[in-house]
């Protein structure tokens, strides 16, 4: 198993990007995955349409926008799906490989390029392109006319969405290992929330200034690895609230309107957070599904039956929770409880990120290029 990836980040400096899956490798073999038992099937999954795009990396998450599904797949193609039936509504090859997901706000939508080029699309054609001084994993964020990327040198950048002019730039001073997964971009309200290292920050959009810094988990440890915190993609939001996790270290809630941290408890996660009003859910290293109550952070449930399956990011399903495993198979399970109710099956290879709903579709995407829609009656 390769636990390290080497990749050239800038003209300046190579750093070591950590793969995702380093919890797994202490060990000379990998522990074995759980045996699921028979299919309850209670809430009568349905597969609704499949598609193919190209293969995927996990960093390339699905974006919804409106009523279609956003992709870019790591051969240079950027696709959109019509949730309702899967045809396709544009496609657009950019001729470079690429490494994230599709950031988009409906008009404007901009992806990421192994070269650490920034590539930005309007209405399914190319628009401008703008290389950044280093690789970003990290979907790009689309809004207010401006485009933001934060870069694995920890650098939070703003364009402007119709020339690309660079408007300001944030950067902060660089451990020498970075995560090699996507990080943590939003908007919430007229603020910029970005994660850097191990610190949620709330940024003016229109400058770059700070508004506020929370400290999500400090890097601790004898060597660069275990002091090694960033935030991970994936992260929950219920207005103000937002729910993040660093890398093998903590899951946490902070009130982004005023960086003020409502709570944060140890964990050892290496996957993004879903949630609803009620509840935040993730998954452990070894695959413990865990429900934390939002407002407190207490533990609610833990379900252990996925244990080394490889679970991506859960996602809140009406009052089911949908979660996807790296053998393929989307598990659905009780929010309230976490017993298991229904599963489905994709390609065999893995989920990537969490499922996402348009309408009644849920929608996941696998490593291969799989799209799978399936509509839970």
């Amino acid at each position: 198993m390769v636990c390290f990836v080497l990749r050239q980040m800038s003209l300046r400096v190579t750093v070591v990007m950590l793969a995702a899956v380093l919890a797994a490798c202490s060990g000379p073999s990998k522990p074995v995955p759980k045996e699921l038992g028979a299919n309850i099937g209670l809430i009568g999954v349905k597969s609704a349409w499949t598609s193919r795009v190209g293969p995927l990396e996990a960093s390339m998450q699905p974006r919804v926008v409106g009523s279609q599904v956003l992709l870019a797949s790591t051969d240079g193609m950027v696709t959109a799906l019509q949730a309702e039936n899967g045809s396709v509504a544009w496609q657009l090859g950019v001729g470079v490989p690429l490494v994230s997901g599709v950031g988009s706000d409906g008009q404007t939508s901009a992806v990421m390029s192994e070269a650490g080029e920034l590539i930005v699309l309007s209405a399914g054609k190319l628009k401008w392109r703008q290389r950044l001084g280093a690789l970003s994993l990290t979907t790009p964020l689309v809004a207010g006319a401006r485009i933001f990327t934060l870069s694995a040198d920890r650098t939070v950048t703003a364009f402007d969405a119709e020339t690309g002019q660079r408007l300001w730039q944030l950067q902060r001073t660089s451990d020498p290992l970075v995560l090699g997964q996507a990080g943590v971009l939003l908007a919430v309200g007229d603020t910029l929330v970005a994660g850097v290292a191990g610190r949620l920050l709330g940024l003016n959009p229109l400058n770059g200034t700070s508004r506020w810094e929370a400290p999500v988990a400090v890097s601790r440890g004898t060597n660069d690895v275990e002091r090694l915190v960033d935030l991970v993609a994936g992260v929950t939001r219920v207005q103000s609230g937002v729910c993040v996790r660093s890398f093998q270290a903590a899951v946490a809630c902070v009130d982004a309107s005023t960086g003020a941290m409502v709570w944060n408890k140890p964990a050892s996660g290496t996957t993004g957070l879903g949630g609803d009003a009620d509840f935040v859910f993730g998954s452990e290293a070894d695959s413990k599904l865990i429900a934390w109550n939002r407002k407190s952070g207490e533990r609610v449930w833990v379900n252990e039956a996925l244990r080394w399956r490889g679970l991506g990011t859960p996602a809140v399903v009406g009052q089911t929770l949908a979660v996807g495993d790296s053998l393929g198979v989307l598990h659905f399970l009780s929010r309230t409880d976490g017993a298991p109710m229904d599963r489905a099956t994709t390609d065999g290879s893995a989920i990537l990120g969490a499922p996402v709903l348009v309408g009644k579709t849920l929608i996941a995407v696998t490593q291969k290029g799989g799209v799978f829609a399936f509509r839970p009656e």
